[in-house]
């Protein structure tokens, strides 16, 4: 399977930069690699981020957890500096770095004072594109691996959802722990974890995001200078396109997994396969989302919580890939109402996709899924990551004004359609807790 659609996009032979909005210009390099940056003069601050699309979907069952692994050994030492000089430069300045893995991309960021700029992009610019890898790194991120694994292990209320996650998709690499397992974790050696990191991380699929106090050429000279002669700093191509995927993802027939643990909660996780990214009913499913779990007010929380008192946490939520989704509705709750629980969880979808929602209910979830959206871009960071997502996962920067508006060109039509279509498939049923299998028939 090949990570990214590589179209016949344009190979530029020399440095390529346009503006996209107000305040945002993207350069392509003729390595294929992007930088994008939005300019906010307002602020004493900025936010960094090298994205990488690859991700824990990208990897074979062998090499299953070696995004995650990575994500550890890029900040252990390059050429140039060693760990401590790594997180010592950029704490020196009050700055703060940081990386995170997911199924579809890798992010190394960092925040500081829009004077230190500069410092951040030399230092992780070094760490991403010249780590060395060293063999006794790898010895110690192993076992600080296998010790973050098994503390997930104890967190019930996350794991069911990679539970969940794995009865949907099975064995495809969707299902499989970002993580990755022990048992691929164990073996996984240095030439492996290296061949994976100079074959994945190439230009064109990296992308250079800043959002802050900033001016974007300035951005694209540091960008260039930390890049000279390292591995990134490579032959002309054309930039990688948003993700392609399988054409079709293969799914589980909908079943129940129960995972027994000697917890004081069950956790449960209903619900099955969602939409793509790219689906255009996203923005209905936005709404779909925050009616029936998205809040306070919403449906879910006001029958299981507020009414009844059987669980304290009780939401849904959808997550999406390039070619694929979920949605699900968790609930956490004593052990004994789990039944109770799950029949009023069913009780909802059933009604939902039945008679579909109210047009108060309609306002009232299009103003949160607009609000959450605007009020997630007042810091750098979050301005940072717009930027490099729209660039990296659709290929195009959708303004807020056209966000918000296709926000509010949703119908109580559009929503019962998503409804009648996603809540009345057969769903599958993931619980951790202290049950036995075939407790939940």
């Amino acid at each position: 399977m090949t990570a990214n659609n590589h179209g016949p996009a344009e190979r530029p032979a020399r440095v390529v930069t346009r503006t996209l909005q107000d305040g945002v210009r993207r350069t392509v390099l003729p390595s294929g690699l992007r930088i994008i940056t939005e300019a906010i003069p307002t602020t004493r601050s900025a936010a960094l981020g090298i994205w990488v699309g690859i991700g824990s979907r990208d990897e074979s069952p062998a090499m299953s957890g070696a995004s995650h692994f990575l994500e550890h050994l890029l900040f252990k030492g390059t050429h140039k500096r060693t760990a401590l000089q790594i997180s010592a430069e950029i704490e020196a300045v009050g700055g703060e770095t940081n990386a995170f893995t997911t199924k579809e991309y890798t992010c190394y960021y960092a925040r500081v004072l829009d004077s230190d700029l500069p410092l951040a992009v030399d230092v992780l610019v070094d760490a991403v594109a010249d780590s060395i890898l060293d063999p006794a790194d790898v010895e110690t991120e192993r076992g600080v691996i296998l010790e973050e694994i098994a503390m997930h292990e104890d967190e019930p209320g996350d794991e069911v959802h990679d539970v969940f996650a794995e009865a949907v998709y099975g064995d495809h690499p969707l299902g499989r722990l970002i993580s990755g397992t022990p048992e691929s974790v164990t073996p996984m050696t240095r030439n492996q974890i290296n061949n994976f990191y100079r074959r994945r991380y190439r230009a064109p699929q990296v992308v250079i995001a800043a959002a802050g106090n900033l001016e974007h050429a300035a951005v694209v000279r540091l960008v260039r200078r930390a890049l000279a002669g390292s591995p990134l700093d490579t032959a002309a191509a054309a930039p990688s396109g948003p993700r392609a995927g399988d054409r079709r993802v293969r799914v589980q027939k909908p079943h129940t997994v129960v995972l027994h643990r000697d917890t004081e909660q069950a956790h449960i996780v209903l619900g099955g396969v969602g939409m793509s990214r790219y689906d255009e009913r996203r923005f209905a499913l936005g709404v779909l989302n925050n009616v029936l779990g998205g809040g306070m007010s919403s449906r879910l929380f006001q029958e299981i919580r507020e009414k009844r008192g059987l669980a304290y946490s009780v939401y849904s939520y959808a997550a999406q890939y390039a070619d694929s989704g979920l949605f699900g509705v968790y609930a956490g709750c004593a052990p004994g109402r789990a039944p109770e629980v799950l029949d009023l969880i069913r009780t909802e979808l059933e009604r939902v996709a039945r008679t579909g929602i109210t047009a108060e209910e309609l306002g009232r979830g299009k103003g949160m899924v607009k609000g959450s959206y605007v009020l997630n871009l007042e810091d750098t960071s979050s301005r940072m990551s717009r930027l490099a997502k729209s660039e990296l996962l659709h290929g195009h920067l959708m303004s807020v004004d056209e966000l918000l508006g296709r926000v509010d060109a949703v119908t109580i039509a559009d929503v019962g359609e998503v409804a009648a279509d996603l809540l009345t498939r057969e769903p599958s049923l993931a619980v951790v807790g202290p049950f036995d299998e075939g407790a939940f028939p």
